[in-house]
């Protein structure tokens, strides 16, 4: 599995909802910061997004915004204008269905979210930019049929439409994630970054392909084609963590998702992941995720979260 489907896989998508906004004049939608994923895409119009601490950025027709994690935000023609809260305005409709404001016509979008269930899922959404913009030249054939087709299952149920809903939401966030990688001016620092950066990107489907593997900077740095010195600054730039740091902190997220799962044993956990020693395996366990294995599946039952390291 490549590493973008392991990460997507290990978040566990559990829900979503997607409503459009219809506006006109001035207006001003605010976000408060929650989890998962928030996506919003400009069908007609123009609006502004600002994000919590950021400066406004125009959307145009085509244009859509991913913004992980949990950053409050605002979307508005005017800035000046009376705000009003977000969530319970869009709510007041159902799924599938179109809010509108001052009786809409100048400003049409949609917008909804998507909410994970994995124990690891803040950790790994609060490395992403707070921001993924996909601009107008690639949205328009990737994700507008997508848009469309969901918005309709939502709207419209029919036997069997739940799940394609969900299938199609899945896809519509793998895809805008896919023209994010695609698109050589993006930024930011993470494991999303690393995967659009080509040297760094094989490095990771490397670790991801086979977290056993008794990996060391030298055998990272060949598979990347660079010296050792010079792969370990790329890594680090890119990522914003060391390389070996990075290998450990996925594979204790791999060893807990197995755990969780019940069907395995400490003991076979270990290797799988790399160690040779239950003793080694938990020391590294509880310097990442702030407690031992044991006291990892003791709190399983009790939903416990998982503190960092």
């Amino acid at each position: 599995m490549d590493p973008l489907s392991e990460v997507l896989t290990l978040l566990k998508p559990a829900s979503f909802g997607f409503r459009g906004l219809d506006a006109r004049g001035a207006w001003r939608l605010e976000f408060g910061a929650t989890g998962g994923i928030k996506a919003f895409a400009v069908e007609a119009g123009t609006c502004w997004m600002t994000i919590e601490g950021g400066e406004p950025t125009r959307l145009g027709p085509g244009d859509m915004v991913l913004l992980p994690g949990r950053t409050a935000f605002r979307l508005f023609s005017s800035d000046g204008a009376e705000p009003i809260d977000a969530y319970p305005f869009f709510s007041s409709v159902p799924v599938g269905t179109v809010a509108s404001l001052h009786g809409g016509g100048e400003c049409f979008g949609v917008g909804g979210f998507f909410d994970f269930e994995g124990r690891h899922a803040a950790s790994i959404l609060d490395v992403l930019p707070s921001l993924i913009m996909i601009r107008a030249e690639t949205t328009r054939a990737a994700l507008g049929v997508l848009i469309g087709r969901l918005m309709k299952e939502l709207r419209e149920p029919q036997p069997g439409g739940a799940l394609i809903a969900a299938h199609l939401a899945q896809s519509l966030l793998i895809e805008a994630l896919r023209l994010h990688l695609a698109d050589d001016s993006a930024n930011g620092r993470g494991w999303l970054a690393g995967l659009r950066d080509r040297r760094i990107g094989s490095v990771l489907a490397a670790m991801h392909a086979d977290p056993a593997r008794a990996w060391t900077l030298v055998d990272l740095s060949r598979t990347a084609g660079m010296s050792r010195s010079s792969f370990a600054a790329r890594f680090k730039q890119v990522v914003g963590e060391g390389a070996l740091e990075y290998l450990t902190r996925w594979r204790m997220i791999v060893a807990a998702d197995k755990l969780a799962q019940g069907r395995t044993t400490l003991a076979a956990v270990a290797p799988m992941v790399g160690y040779a020693s239950e003793s080694a395996f938990g020391m590294a366990f509880k310097r990442v995720l702030g407690q031992s294995p044991r006291q990892f599946v003791n709190h399983l039952g009790s939903g416990c979260a998982i503190g960092p390291g």
